[in-house]
């Protein structure tokens, strides 16, 4: 009975969640993030003040209502990487699934990209997932969370789709950052050479 009750109550606590971050997508995207105030977004999904501060801290919060899954699925993709899979390959592959898929016309999308606060959260937001990352990266390499190799790989892998969403090709982009990482300066520069037409070496 304790475990129905329970189950119930997430349940409860998942669609208030998911009915708080829907009404403000809505709002914020109709009259814009700065003309809307955390009150109205609590009206619109019938629920009190206090109710919305228990599920996101702040009025930037209700538009990244991902974060937490975010954070976890980076954590997942160290951990849970296939047998003999390389930590390397296993992030690159995981960034490629989620974080290359750009649709311009998405609504969250453009308005993140025409609101300066709400960027400058979703890259505040991207960096706090750092520690936690390079925790999962030391505990899968016996390494030192602050050790070099560990920091860097935990930084470069945050900063990547910074890169990889700018240019025309975000999956492909994203690929050569990791084979950069993975071969050095003079290894990518040399393929990437090569690999053009024109180019005699």
């Amino acid at each position: 009975m304790a475990e129905t009750t329970t189950g119930r109550r997430e349940r409860k606590k998942a669609r208030t969640r998911q009915a708080l971050a829907d009404a403000a997508l809505r709002l914020f995207t109709e009259r814009g993030f700065d003309n809307v105030g955390v009150r109205e977004v609590a009206e619109a999904a019938d629920v009190s003040l206090s109710t919305l501060f228990k599920h996101f801290p702040n009025k930037e919060a209700l538009v990244f209502d991902l974060d937490a899954d975010i954070e976890s699925a980076l954590v997942a993709a160290v951990r849970d990487r296939a047998p003999g899979q390389p930590v390397l390959h296993a992030l690159r592959d995981h960034m490629v699934r989620t974080r290359t898929v750009v649709r311009t016309d998405d609504p969250m999308f453009l308005l993140v990209e025409s609101t300066p606060a709400l960027r400058e959260y979703a890259r505040r937001m991207w960096s706090r997932h750092e520690k936690t990352l390079a925790a999962a990266l030391a505990e899968a390499t016996g390494l030192a969370p602050d050790a070099p190799a560990i920091a860097g790989l935990a930084r470069f892998t945050l900063e990547a789709p910074s890169i990889a969403s700018a240019s025309e090709d975000p999956a492909r982009t994203m690929r050569e950052l990791f084979t950069l990482l993975e071969h050095g300066w003079g290894g990518a520069l040399l393929a990437q050479q090569e690999g053009r037409p024109g180019q005699d070496g």
